[in-house]
Parts: C-alpha cells; structure tokens; sequence
C-alpha cells in the first residue's frame, strides 16, 4: 500500500468527539476473501500437472472433491476417513495436520491426473486459490484513517502472510492472530483476547466480524460482534456495516 496511509495513533482522536470502538477484528474465509470456484480450482490443479479437463469432466471431479471435503473453505467433509480424524480436529492447530487432512481427503475420490492431491492443496496456499471482496480494501483503508486499530483473526493452518501481501492489504492490519501460530480457535474466548492483547484495546471496545458462530465467540472475551452471510465471491461482503458501528 501507499506509505501516505495514515498511521494510528497510540490514542486515537475520536471521530466528532465520539467514536464507539477502538478496534475491528475480522475473519479471513467468508469475510475478507472466498476460494474460488470449485470448478475453476479442480481445472487449473489438473493443468499444474499436466492435465487439461474439459468443463464436464472438471464438474464432476470438484463435485466429488466437494463431497469428501477436499477443498478448504468449500464445504465440510460429510464423512472423515478413521485414518484422518486426528489430522482433522487438529488441522487449525498445526500445519503438517491442515496440510495432511486435506490431501489425504482429496487422495480418497478417485481420478487419473497423477499429483492432483497435492496440486489441489497447492493453490489454497497461493493467491490464486482466493478472491478478496470487493469492499474489503475501502472498509480497512477508511478505518485506519479513523484511527481505529485492526486485527486479522483466522482458524487457518497456514500463512495468510503472502496472499494478504499479494492484495496489498498487509499495511491496512496492525497485528494479525493465526490459530496455528497462537494455539487456540476460534470460538475460544482466548484468540479474541489474543488479538484485543496484541492491540493493547480492552474487549469492550472490540468489534469481530465474521460469518460464522465461531466468530461470535468474540462476546464471550467481552468484544462485540458482527455475524455477516459470506457473499458469492466478487460481490461485496456488507463490510460496511462494520465502519459504521466501529464509527458511530
């Protein structure tokens, strides 16, 4: 980002002598950025190995591959193989367990493109496997011009580190708080006071956004909370919402 954007102050001037909050925390899947589409995903792991898919072909893999849970961020598994359970209630706690449920799960539907467990896998971890809303870059740019401090919050079991450089939105976040890098999860009040700690803002003056019941945990640690519906991805997330409580 420019470095002409405003930096917060240690104390922050209210906004018109009030300001009803002094940080937003905010979820990464569903509330900053969606994996792309599943098809899309499945055809472009297949070309990194060498295998072109028509569309046909490539629907009903991601279809299978959506079942199994293979795909991060797209939907659970309906069923995790014996084998993989440990890996699975662990796979925000530790990268090699986040990297070997969802190989190991994508390695249970059958296919003939050699390597496409782990390619699939691959991309997650890349900027192309993701697509940032629209609103996202505005929403964080006008609360740091309101002094108001902002953290990343994410049961994730890799480094959000590069995509968020990608999208030139590193210097919008004053501190950012992975589960695998802090050792607990969302709904744990504990990540909340984590990422309240790391700003040096009491919980009562926190808002964390995000789109599932695992972020409204947040209330338990004393923070406020907004539960947003994650929007199709390229359409606006209703982020919004959040400068508008965090400045009112």
């Amino acid at each position: 980002m420019p470095e002409s954007l405003p930096q917060p102050s240690a104390h922050p001037a209210r906004i018109d002598g009030q300001r009803a909050l002094d940080a937003v925390l905010f979820d990464f899947h569903g509330t900053l950025a969606m994996t792309v589409d599943p098809v899309a995903w499945v055809t472009a792991a297949a070309a990194d190995c060498g295998v072109t898919l028509d569309r046909g072909r490539a629907t009903v893999l991601a279809d299978r591959l959506s079942t199994a849970g293979a795909l991060p961020g797209v939907s659970p598994p309906v069923r995790v193989p014996v084998a993989l359970s440990e890996a699975w209630a662990d796979r925000d706690l530790y990268e090699h367990a986040h990297r070997q449920v969802y190989t190991g799960l994508a390695a249970t539907v059958p296919n003939d493109v050699p390597g496409l467990a782990d390619a699939l896998y691959a991309r997650v971890l890349t900027p192309a496997g993701w697509t940032p809303y629209p609103d996202v870059m505005n929403t964080l740019t006008t609360l740091r011009a309101a002094g108001v401090r902002t953290a990343l919050v994410s049961n994730i079991g890799f480094d959000l580190r590069p995509l968020l450089d990608a999208w030139g939105l590193t210097a919008l976040f004053d501190t950012l708080v992975l589960s695998y890098e802090v050792g607990c999860i969302k709904p744990d009040p504990k990540i909340f006071l984590r990422a309240c700690g790391m700003l040096s803002v009491d919980p009562e003056r926190a808002l964390m956004v995000g789109d599932t019941p695992a972020d409204a945990g947040a209330v338990n640690a004393g923070c406020a909370a907004l539960v947003v519906p994650a929007a199709s991805p390229g359409r606006p997330n209703g982020l919004h919402r959040a400068v508008s409580l965090a400045l009112s």
